[in-house]
Order: C-alpha cells, then structure tokens, then sequence
C-alpha cells in the first residue's frame, strides 16, 4: 500500500471506522509470532507487519484516499492517475471497495496502510473469522436496489453476496486465448488487470446498466455472445494488452 502523499486534501471517512478501529485495536494486541501463525507469513514479514499495524491511526493527516492507496494488478489496471477529478467525484458515488480492516470504502474515503485480508481467521477474538465479524455490515452499506458489477475476488465478495438478492449481480469474466490450444482460458495476471480496467471503463463511460457492459473493449479484450450469459458475460483477448498495467509483468520483463 502506497502511504499518504503530501497535500492529500480533504478525505471522506470510511463508513464503518468504528468497527476498523476494533480490528485494529485487536491487532495490535498480537505478537510478532501471532501475526505470522495467522496470516501465513515469515518470520521478517510478520516483523514488518507488526511494526506497520502498531503505526495504524485514524488521524486525518495521515490518510491516503482509498482510490490512490492499493498497489496490485486489479490497482493497476484501474489507472486511478489517469482519472479526472470529475471521475473521482463519480467514482466515489458508485465505486465500492472491499476491505479486511475497513469492511468497505468509498473512493475518497481516508485510509492508511494495514494488512489484513477478509479471508483470515481471528484466534481469541470475539469472532471466529472476518465473516462472522462483518455479518450483514458490509452489505447493508450498499444499495438497495439496481445492478452490482462483482470484480471482486471471491474471499471478498463472500461477505457481501449471501445478504444480498442474487439476481442483483453481474461478474464478467475475463479469458486469454491460448496459442497452443486455441481454447479460451483463465490466466490469473490477465484477469486481475482486466478487472481493474474493466473498472476504469465503467467509470470513464459513466456506464449504466446491463446492456452496455459487452461494449468493453480495452486492452484485447472482446466481448464473447456465445460463452456469455447474462449474469456472466464473456471477454476474451487474443493479444492482452495490459501488460505495460502488471506490476508483477513489468518485474518479471526486467529481469529477463
């Protein structure tokens, strides 16, 4: 996560703070050695992580806007520089981001960095897991009525759909076109940064509703009528063009 940047301005405050400040009093209350058991990490990492859930606050001049704070291919593809200020104001009323520690943000909402994913458990909590801790919070933030594009992954979306009508939801899927096969198929990096972008479209286009999402066509990708239904439609990319987007790609370009 990125920190705060000078001259960040005015921030909105996360719509479940109080319940962020629990998780994070709770955490703070873990060892070195806990935090490795709990979220899987080495011995260095867990030390890290320590260090930067006792540096957690609330205070304002320390928060990053949730929109500019995530690094990561889904980040990534989102292009959240490129946006203007107009599509910030814009994405704030319909973008929705889900969160272990802050349950959901806004865009704007002022956070600072934390690790903490919604698929951990919590030993010697008061819940036994994220799930049983949020309940029904995440998803009673959400509107109650039109269509919700999912782009999430599913250890996050998990805490919103089960409180939610299900008919409410669509989730494109994103598949890259294998040479050897000729098959469509389902690459992990390709797929996150198509996420992000697919965001950024909607955005952009201030697209809204169902009958316009097979107009996508950024990065390669295609809408696909024949493996598309209508809660699941299909883009496939023959040359995906998002790798200049990938952190992880760009990395693995520069030490080859």
């Amino acid at each position: 996560m990125r920190t705060a940047p000078e001259g960040a301005g005015s921030l909105d405050t996360p719509l479940l703070l109080p319940q962020a400040r629990v998780l994070a009093g709770y955490l703070k209350t873990l060892s070195p050695d806990a935090l490795a058991s709990m979220m899987k990490l080495s011995g260095p990492l867990a030390a890290k992580t320590h260090a930067l859930i006792a540096a957690w606050t609330d205070a304002p001049g320390q928060q990053t806007a949730a929109l500019d704070s995530f690094i990561g291919d889904i980040y990534s593809g989102m292009q959240a520089p490129s946006l203007s200020a107009a599509d910030r104001k814009y994405a704030n009323g319909t973008l929705r981001i889900l969160s272990g520690l802050y349950g959901v943000l806004r865009p704007l909402d002022g956070i600072v960095p934390y690790r903490l994913e919604m698929g951990y458990k919590l030993p010697s909590f008061t819940h036994k897991d994220m799930y049983a801790f949020w309940g029904s919070q995440v998803a009673d933030t959400l509107s109650g009525r039109g269509i919700i594009v999912n782009l999430a992954a599913k250890e996050y979306y998990d805490v919103v759909t089960p409180f939610m009508d299900a008919s409410r939801f669509i989730a494109p899927k994103f598949l890259t076109l294998n040479r050897k096969t000729g098959q469509p198929a389902f690459v992990t990096v390709h797929a996150k940064v198509a996420r992000g972008a697919f965001a950024h479209w909607l955005l952009v286009n201030r697209i809204q509703g169902a009958a316009d999402l097979p107009g996508f066509d950024e990065i390669g990708y295609r809408y696909d009528k024949k493996r598309s239904t209508p809660d699941t439609p299909v883009f496939v990319c023959k040359d995906f063009g998002g790798t200049g987007l990938s952190i992880r790609m760009q990395d693995k370009q520069g030490l080859s």
